[in-house]
């Protein structure tokens, strides 16, 4: 009976350990892969009146209840009310902002969104579009955004090594 338990409290011990190790070495090699996580960045006036926009599905959005709707009553809320923010002053030039002009493209393999500098730039973010995957390169003059669907590739280039950033759009 000794031995039993104590075979069951070594072989205990040893699985800990195993798994413990284990961990630690996968969440060691996953954090250095891992990109950094997003950034909002701001949108000047300018920037949403030329841009166009589509609705976007959304994995936060939620289905209206298909029975008969009641107006939603406010939730309470646990902090003071914000004021409402004032509209933006007209101006004929936009201000630029801290972190660049943040311009997107949209190709026929998904959309890119790229946040441009006057020295260099930085992906924000990318989508594929259905049916298409992507594949992403980073380096310290470049960024290059890859949609492959089959045959089809199509890659978004943005590079700084050699002026101010330029993107381009090419199908393969």
């Amino acid at each position: 009976m000794r031995r039993g338990l104590l075979h069951v409290l070594a072989w205990s011990l040893a699985t800990g350990a195993a798994v413990t190790l284990s961990w630690w070495g996968v969440h060691t090699v996953m954090a250095g892969t891992a990109y950094d996580p997003p950034r909002a960045l701001p949108i000047t006036a300018a920037d949403a009146t030329t841009q166009r926009s589509a609705p976007l599905a959304s994995s936060t959005a939620r289905p209206s209840p298909s029975g008969p709707s009641s107006p939603p009553e406010p939730a309470p809320s646990r902090t003071s009310p914000r004021p409402a923010p004032s509209a933006p002053a007209a101006s004929t030039t936009p201000s630029p902002s801290a972190s660049g002009r943040v311009k997107g493209y949209d190709t026929d393999g998904g959309r890119v969104v790229f946040d441009i500098r006057a020295a260099d730039a930085s992906l924000v973010s990318a989508t594929p579009g259905p049916g298409w995957s992507m594949q992403v390169w980073k380096t310290e003059s470049w960024i290059r955004v890859e949609f492959t669907s089959g045959a089809d590739r199509v890659s978004v280039f943005c590079t700084w090594h050699d002026g101010p950033p330029r993107v381009e759009v090419g199908t393969y």
